[in-house]
């Protein structure tokens, strides 16, 4: 399957383009792991490190749900696979089953795209509770474009170390 990924617009309201950069960066992490074998998926960055690119699916799963389910829509859902909310737990993907992660990751992706969807605007305050902090929509966003962007640059080593591919 190939990835479709676009870039974001260069012009735009902000909530399109915070949209965009959102997905854009969701469409880079799938690209990283695209073609690529279960294990291939699971094999560690470098040890110590418990880091793969089926570990950033399923950290990037966590903080989706965390910051989106939990925070902007107020759920009482636990985190699947840091119930201490120690969101590095989810790294470690030596054993994880792909389609569980991945199914995982799109349905969070898909409740954050509603969730964002049916807010008013982007002004919309929502408590954070792992911070205790108030934050807007518009944060939620950004900071979830930080963690993309991010983990998609320590997406690059585990798969360079695996088939030499970078960028993108």
């Amino acid at each position: 399957m190939t990835i479709e990924r676009t870039d974001p617009p260069l012009t735009g309201s902000e909530r399109e383009m915070l949209r965009a950069t959102l997905d854009h960066h969701r469409a880079t992490l799938a690209m990283k792991c695209e073609g690529l074998s279960d294990e291939e998926l699971r094999r560690q960055s470098s040890r110590p490190s418990t880091l793969s690119l089926l570990g950033l699916v399923r950290h990037m799963a966590e903080v989706e749900r965390a910051w989106f389910r939990r925070a902007v829509a107020a759920q009482d859902v636990p985190l699947v696979w840091s119930p201490d909310g120690d969101y590095q737990v989810a790294y470690d993907a030596r054993t994880a089953d792909r389609k569980e992660a991945f199914d995982a990751w799109h349905t969070e992706v898909g409740h954050a795209r509603r969730i964002e969807r049916a807010a008013d605007s982007l002004d919309l305050v929502v408590h954070q509770p792992r911070w205790g902090k108030d934050v807007s929509l518009r944060m939620v966003m950004l900071h979830l474009i930080h963690e993309y962007a991010r983990h998609n640059g320590h997406a690059d080593l585990p798969r360079e170390a695996i088939d030499g591919a970078t960028g993108a």
